[in-house]
C-alpha cells in the first residue's frame, strides 16, 4: 500500500508484441474504475513516470515494492532472467498474462532449432545480438502466483485476476476446454459437422469459443486446458486429415514450449517419404 491507500499495480514487458499490455488499455471504461482502487506505479505502455506520475523516470528495473506485478513476455536473454528475478524479489503478488509468459511464445519455436543459424538469417550483424538458445515462461525462473493464458489474453479474464487480488481471493478462471464454451454459445461442432480439424478439446477456455462460432477450426492460442488427452487429440486430427507434420505445426505455434504441447514428437519420417511416394 502507498501514501494514498491504495494497492500498487505494475505491469512488465519481456520478449512479446505488447498486445497483452494493450488488453489492459483496451478496457476502457473499466480502466477507470479500476485506476480508482489501484495505483498504476510502474507500466511503460501507458507512462514513463514512476509512481502516480509525479515521481521519477520509469526504468526497466522499476522501484518497488509493488503490490500486484503483471508479467507480459518470455525470457530469451540472460538480461531478461536478471531482470524477471529482480521483480519477483519486489512484488508480493506476480502473475503472467499471455501465451508468451506462459508457455514461452511463438519465438519458443527457437527451442525446436538452432539459434544460430536463425540469427544468421534475420540479422545482417547477429554476432551483435545476445541472446539465449531457448525462449522460456516466466515460471521457469520465478515463482508465479497464477497464470493467465492467451495470445492476446481475454480483457474479462484480466480484470477478474485483477479485481481477485485486489479483493485477497483466487482468481475465478475455468480451466475446462474450448469445447465448453461452444457448448455455451449453442456452437454446432465444426469437427462433427463438417470434419475441421480443431484443436478445441484441448485448448484452454477463455476465448469465447470465437474461432468455432465462425466455423473455423480452434488453432490453440490459450494454450493446453487441464489434463488434455493429447494422443486422442492426435488420433483425431489424423482422422480429420492431418499428417504427422501438419499435427506437429499446429500445436508449435503460440504455446510451442507448453510441456504438453512441446512433448509431440518431430513428424515421423515416414511422412516425408509418403510424400516422396505420391509425387
Amino acid at each position: 500500500m502507498g501514501d494514498d491507500g491504495l494497492p500498487s499495480l505494475a505491469v512488465w514487458k519481456f520478449a512479446s508484441c505488447d498486445g497483452c499490455q494493450l488488453t489492459l488499455l483496451d478496457c476502457e471504461d473499466e480502466l477507470l474504475g479500476l485506476a480508482e482502487r489501484v495505483r498504476i506505479s510502474h507500466f511503460l505502455e501507458m507512462s514513463g513516470a514512476e509512481g502516480s506520475g509525479e515521481g521519477g523516470t520509469a526504468t526497466l528495473a522499476g522501484v518497488g515494492p509493488y503490490d500486484l506485478s503483471l508479467v507480459e513476455g518470455s525470457v530469451t536473454t540472460a538480461e531478461d532472467a536478471r531482470r524477471i528475478r529482480r521483480i519477483r524479489q519486489i512484488s508480493r503478488r506476480l502473475v503472467t498474462i499471455g501465451a508468451c509468459a506462459t508457455a514461452g511464445g511463438v519465438q519458443a519455436l527457437r527451442n525446436f532449432a538452432d539459434v544460430a543459424e536463425f540469427r544468421a538469417a534475420v540479422y545482417a550483424h547477429p554476432e551483435y545480438i545476445a541472446t539465449l538458445a531457448t525462449s522460456t515462461p516466466i515460471s521457469a525462473h520465478v515463482p508465479v502466483d497464477f497464470e493467465l493464458r492467451g495470445c492476446p489474453i481475454d480483457r474479462r479474464q484480466l480484470l477478474e485476476v485483477i479485481t481477485a487480488y485486489l479483493a485477497e481471493r483466487k482468481p475465478n478462471i475455468p480451466a475446462h476446454s474450448v469445447c465448453f464454451e461452444c457448448k455455451a454459445r449453442g456452437t454446432t461442432c465444426v469437427t462433427v459437422a463438417h470434419g475441421t480439424p480443431c484443436l478445441g478439446p484441448v485448448t484452454h477456455a477463455g476465448c469465447g469459443a470465437i474461432c468455432p462460432a465462425y466455423d473455423r477450426g480452434c488453432y490453440g492460442c490459450f494454450g493446453p486446458s487441464n489434463s488434455p488427452n493429447m494422443p486422442a487429440m492426435v488420433r483425431l486430427l489424423h482422422h480429420d486429415g492431418m499428417n504427422d507434420r501438419d499435427v506437429t505445426r499446429v500445436f508449435r505455434t503460440f504455446n510451442a514450449a507448453s510441456p504438453e504441447f512441446a512433448a509431440l514428437p518431430e513428424p515421423a519420417d515416414q511422412d516425408t517419404a509418403a510424400e516422396e511416394e505420391a509425387r
